[in-house]
């Protein structure tokens, strides 16, 4: 029982230590989001309602070359399991040869890719959610891909930005 008690401290104490290097070893700003985007959920609100939202996306989309792969309405999959589900579409689409470098780092980080764009609606405004990219570098621990998911990062931002003017 000594023994047991003993790992534990020392497990505790390890864990202290680490918990309060991090934000000198990573630097105050990944720290801040790390604690701000715990989720790892970005949600960007749209200016237009639901169906110009999803049409403006696929179009800024296929504007980039990236591949379209499906488009996703949750609530008429509700609908038809007899269940009342507000607006949510998930749109789905991915480039290659940018994507596949996060899972040649590490195969779980085909989890979370291809991208996926979440167009929901609650109470009258509508909703674009996706994974945050440095989240996910985090989550399947991939460290030798910064510049790759800076670039996907830039490009995701660009995708919700078509959404976000009038």
């Amino acid at each position: 029982m000594r023994r047991i008690w003993t790992i534990t401290t020392v497990c505790l104490a390890a864990a202290a230590v680490v918990a309060t290097a991090v934000p000198r070893l990573v630097g105050a700003q990944v720290a801040d989001k790390l604690s701000n985007n715990a989720d790892g959920i970005v949600k960007v609100g749209s200016a237009y309602g639901m169906a110009e939202t999803i049409q403006r996306l696929k179009a800024n989309i296929a504007a980039k070359g990236i591949l379209f792969f499906s488009e996703i309405d949750q609530a008429k999959l509700a609908a038809n399991a007899g269940i009342k589900l507000s607006p949510s579409t998930l749109l789905v689409f991915g480039n290659p040869p940018l994507g596949t470098l996060f899972i040649t780092a590490n195969a779980s980080a085909g989890l979370d890719w291809p991208v996926r764009l979440l167009v929901y609606e609650v109470d009258g405004k509508v909703w674009v959610a996706y994974t945050d990219f440095e989240w996910i570098a985090r989550r399947h621990r991939i460290t030798n891909r910064e510049v790759e998911f800076k670039m996907a990062s830039g490009v995701i931002a660009s995708i919700t930005g078509s959404v976000t003017m009038k």
